[in-house]
């Protein structure tokens, strides 16, 4: 016998149970965007190779490890993008979007794809939404970013349980002083660095300073600190991002161990953080990253974005408790008819209430059945009212309208009062 079909390990189903809370919460966060000024874009899935082994950079875990990559009928090497930044700016730099200095804020959402071990919170397929700034050097749209992931914490219940964590990383120069500092310290040490962390000496070095390893972690106790080798205008920068999220009365924390996993990144990184998922614990990250469009063939653009797992949000939304309680909202009518000659009418009537009655939740019976199988399926429905449509109904063109959810008596409505009565007792329900 064959083996049952599955979805792939890591790659799961969003049933229609839980696809309410995805919305709820993409939904709140769409709107949050659009009044702040960022615009969709909508970005491909698969991407050439090339493009995140550029744009990330060799020897990060996510390219040398994590990849989805293969070889399509041409013989060219493609990937499933494991990020949404790096395909946004190819996408900016083909369209010259920021040609001229123009600035663009952007935002897009989908699936992400990486070869990971699957846990709670953490998938080979997983969805985030990435807002991306083009062409604004200036510590106020890096301040900007955060107050507007701040605000979303707040519209969804979030506040209280999400810290901030804030960290730069400098000039591209300043970070290669440090990385021989840190690599100098570290390599009087080697022998007490776990296996991990011995490889990235060589390959990614400040990837160290985000080790799990409890025995890494108390090496590193005296070892230099990024701080102590920022250049002067980083500096500048990361003082105006703290004054301002000071203004905004947003507390925060400085970590001088968050580097971010991706080679693109400098000056201001950020992530928040929580300690409600376990391990998992970092729902929304970002940072600026001015040396990638260049990286990647362009000129010379600052850049800026974050990106946050929709998994992982929906997840701590859960565990806190925190979905709105109406979000699997039933039906509000569901009409029985029996009988052909009611069938063709009950469909007429369904789009009229339709047209008539806005935002109506509207169940219109399938498949025919007795008077008791449609009943039943109405009440399973969780409609608040059923509709009766039968031969005596069509004659005097009159509907029956039951009420569900109590002990109502059931009342013969006129077809031309219907709208009105359903839009009264839906009202006050």
């Amino acid at each position: 016998m064959s083996k049952s079909l599955q979805a792939i390990r890591g790659m799961n189903d969003i049933l229609p149970e839980q696809t309410p809370a995805w919305r709820y919460l993409e939904s709140t966060l769409v709107n949050l965007l659009d009044g702040y000024g960022y615009k969709e874009i909508r970005l491909p899935i698969v991407e050439y190779t090339e493009l995140f082994a550029r744009g990330i950079g060799e020897g990060t875990d996510v390219v040398d490890k994590e990849m989805y990559t293969f070889r399509d009928r041409n013989e060219e090497s493609l990937t499933l993008r494991p990020e949404g930044t790096a395909g946004c700016v190819r996408a900016v730099l083909e369209h010259g979007l920021a040609g001229g200095g123009q600035v663009q804020k952007l935002w897009y959402a989908g699936p992400m794809f990486r070869y990971e071990k699957p846990q709670k919170g953490r998938y080979r397929q997983f969805h985030q939404v990435g807002v991306e700034a083009f062409n604004l050097p200036g510590p106020d749209v890096d301040a900007e970013l955060i107050v507007l992931t701040w605000r979303l914490w707040k519209k969804i219940g979030l506040a209280d349980a999400v810290t901030l964590q804030l960290n730069s990383l400098g000039s591209s120069e300043a970070r290669a002083a440090y990385r021989d500092a840190l690599v100098a310290y570290l390599q009087e040490r080697f022998d007490q660095l776990d296996e991990d962390s011995q490889r990235r000496m060589t390959t990614n070095p400040l990837r160290i300073l985000d080790s799990k390893n409890e025995a890494t972690q108390a090496v590193l106790v005296g070892a230099p600190t990024l701080g102590d080798y920022l250049d002067e205008e980083s500096r500048q920068h990361f003082e105006g991002v703290k004054a301002r999220l000071d203004a905004a009365g947003i507390a925060y924390q400085i970590n001088h161990k968050l580097v971010r996993g991706l080679d693109y990144y400098n000056r201001t990184v950020f992530e928040w953080v929580t300690d409600k998922l376990g391990a998992q614990g970092t729902v929304c990250a970002g940072g600026r990253y001015d040396g990638l469009v260049s990286m990647l063939g362009g000129k010379a653009t600052p850049g800026v974005g974050f990106a946050m797992g929709v998994e992982r949000l929906v997840l701590l939304l859960e565990t806190l408790e925190l979905l709105p309680s109406d979000l699997n909202q039933a039906a509000d009518v569901y009409i029985c008819a029996f009988g052909e000659a009611a069938e063709l009418a009950a469909l007429t009537l369904a789009e009229r209430l339709r047209d008539e009655v806005p935002g109506l939740r509207l169940l219109l019976n399938s498949g025919g059945g007795s008077f008791k199988s449609q009943f039943k399926k109405a009440d399973k429905s969780g409609a608040r009212y059923a509709l009766i449509l039968g031969d005596d109904e069509l004659a005097s063109r009159v509907v029956g309208c039951k009420p569900l959810r109590d002990d109502s008596e059931q009342q013969s409505v006129a077809w031309d009062a219907l709208a009105e009565h359903l839009a009264a007792c839906l009202q006050h329900a």
